[in-house]
């Protein structure tokens, strides 16, 4: 028998562990990445120092870690409305392949050692992560059931990991770039919640209540002042912004963000994939090139261009 293949005796263990690990959804640890825009953006260009890098990447795994958390509760919560979804159903805990003290032990364990790291690591990075998890907590137990609080609660996850990626290596950043993650955000909370409702139908209130206070055509006008309001909002910022090239080469970068806009659009009407950020991503090779694109194209911008 390989090394690496489990025992009988340890089977168990081993597909407890696996569950766990699927529970914690590696895959939406993409989400974190906005924490490296203090790093980029930053006035100092500290993309360029080690320890600056270290440090948002430590920042990084703690947030991924701490997310992790967050969905293994949100299971927790939902864990009797999951079993009447039909694709969450097939999770870990409402299927029961995941035992509930396994998952209520990780929670408890990850939060006890997560935020004191955090704090250690930079106390105002330390604040950002309690109010990270704070913001969950709320969400999780109380404002997933308000209509529009409940997007912007997930959308002020988004903003507080930007905040906790330039705390963490003191790097102030611009104004705009918050205006513009809480758009993104919202763009991205409202795709998940049309797609719910679409997934769903006459079933949506069973799984989720707020479900029952949208309907389709007042999701859709949402979505379209918030992408207008995206567009608006970082086409200013490629040229108003104190900390840019002044010869206003960020502007080069719009059309990328357009196109990644009007492709996740596509993929939300045409596809379905609104539910999933991070599989949208991962599976559309043109939505994920032209975010890479954007990305080099932003890098090269501002480390050769003189502010």
């Amino acid at each position: 028998m390989s090394l690496f293949q489990p025992n009988n005796a340890s089977r168990p263990y081993y597909a407890q562990l696996r569950a766990l690990l699927e529970t914690m959804r590696p895959k939406q640890w993409t989400k974190n990445l906005v924490i490296f825009a203090g790093l980029v953006f930053s006035d100092d260009r500290l993309l360029l120092s080690p320890r600056a890098v270290f440090t948002t990447t430590a920042a990084f795994f703690i947030f991924c870690l701490l997310s992790s958390a967050v969905y293994i509760l949100n299971d927790l919560a939902d864990i009797e409305k999951d079993r009447e979804h039909p694709i969450k159903r097939h999770r870990p805990l409402p299927s029961g392949r995941l035992n509930q003290s396994v998952a209520k032990g990780t929670v408890i364990l990850l939060l006890a050692l997560l935020i004191p790291i955090a704090w250690w690591l930079q106390p105002w990075f330390g604040a950002a992560a309690f109010a990270y998890a704070l913001n969950n907590l709320a969400y999780t137990f109380f404002l997933k059931n308000i209509v529009l609080l409940d997007v912007f609660s997930i959308a002020a996850g988004f903003v507080l990991r930007a905040m906790a990626g330039a705390f963490v290596i003191e790097a102030p950043i611009s104004p705009w770039l918050y205006v513009v993650t809480i758009l993104l955000a919202l763009f991205l909370a409202i795709s998940k919640r049309r797609h719910e409702l679409i997934l769903l139908q006459q079933n949506r209130g069973a799984h989720r209540r707020v479900l029952e206070e949208y309907t389709e055509e007042l999701l859709d006008e949402m979505l379209s002042v918030v992408t207008a309001s995206t567009v608006i909002a970082y086409s200013l910022y490629t040229f108003t912004a104190h900390n840019l090239p002044q010869n206003h080469t960020m502007m080069l970068t719009i059309p990328f963000a357009l196109y990644g806009l009007f492709r996740y659009l596509y993929l939300i009407h045409r596809k379905n994939l609104g539910g999933a950020p991070e599989e949208a991503l991962l599976q559309d090779k043109p939505l994920l090139t032209t975010i890479v694109l954007w990305g080099l194209l932003v890098i090269t911008i501002l480390y050769i261009f003189p502010r």
